[in-house]
């Protein structure tokens, strides 16, 4: 058990208004298709700060922020790795994917 413990890391988790998404498909010109933990489906749209420092790929997992004047729109604010991805699934904490 000690040994399952130094493998997991802490992980960046949602704050207000935030939740986890699925990338389900690249539109481009910075904007992708997500599956968000409530069950909806929204654009998703990726910051310039972001543009070019991560790469975001269909099947990532991503935390975003859902608009507050167009529900069907987010912003995403983090990128999770695959290793850190399979640790939020493995705690229960995703349901999309």
């Amino acid at each position: 058990m000690s040994e399952e413990r130094s493998r997991r890391r802490n992980l960046r988790m949602p704050a207000n208004g935030e939740q986890f998404a699925l990338v389900t498909d690249m539109q481009g010109y910075g904007r992708v298709r997500l599956r968000c933990n409530d069950g909806k489906e929204r654009m998703g749209r990726i910051p310039g700060r972001m543009r070019k420092r991560i790469w975001i790929r269909e099947g990532d997992i991503v935390l975003v922020e859902p608009w507050d004047w167009q529900d069907e729109k987010a912003d995403i604010v983090w990128r999770y790795d695959q290793q850190d991805a399979e640790q939020l699934r493995e705690e229960g904490h995703i349901n999309v994917g």
